[in-house]
């Protein structure tokens, strides 16, 4: 069985979770980070020396950290081709696109606008500097919309592990209401995996718990 730590409102947690969730595996998960604590714990350092979340385990093998290879390693093992092709050149496709969402995009939304929207008080956030960083997180947005205008999911005909690494965020953008362009493709996309069991246990989370 898988074990998770993390807690349920972390983003990396949610994406994590969200795969699981899709691939239909057996999974524990614990309350770790934030006002649940525990990542000063000696135990926890022997699990990830950086303190973060999330961390797997997947029955008695080594404990894996940072959320990208945790989803490459669910997906190597567990997934179906259309998820994770074994084909090179289709998985290269995908993983571009995963890695520009998790890294071109995700660096731009958590800190730069969630964080300063949600978990800094009122009085200290920085309302131009939030505004300037969501035209920048739209410029990316614009780029999904060009594909998704063309496929129905983000590297193509199939739903995949990229659009685990854009999906996830994409609850938050909404819920927001902070958006300043219109993406209609990017919309109904939203829609499509709003629709999706695993999406709706796992990232549709409440995140009230964060706020200041």
């Amino acid at each position: 069985m898988l074990q998770v730590w993390g807690r349920e409102t972390s983003s990396n947690v949610q994406a994590v979770m969200w795969c699981i969730g899709e691939l239909g595996l057996d999974f524990q998960r614990y309350d770790y980070g934030h006002h649940f604590g525990g990542l000063d714990s000696d135990a926890f350092y022997q699990l990830n020396p950086n303190r973060t979340i999330p961390v797997l385990q997947d029955d008695d093998h080594a404990p894996l950290w940072e959320s990208g290879a945790i989803l490459r390693y669910l997906a190597s093992r567990y997934a179906p081709e259309t998820f994770w092709p074994e084909e090179i050149f289709a998985r290269c496709e995908v993983d571009r696109w995963a890695e520009w969402a998790k890294v071109s995009v995700t660096s731009l939304f958590t800190q730069p606008i969630f964080w300063q929207l949600v978990r800094t008080p009122a009085e200290d956030r920085d309302l131009p500097a939030i505004e300037r960083a969501i035209s920048r997180f739209e410029h990316k947005l614009a780029i999904a919309e060009q594909q998704l205008n063309q496929y129905p999911y983000l590297a193509g005909e199939h739903f995949s592990l990229a659009d685990i690494q854009l999906g996830h965020l994409l609850y938050r953008y909404y819920q927001l209401g902070i958006g300043q362009q219109h993406f209609p493709a990017l919309e109904e996309y939203y829609h499509r995996l709003i629709q999706r069991p695993a999406y709706q246990r796992h990232v549709m989370v409440s995140y009230q718990s964060l706020q200041v």
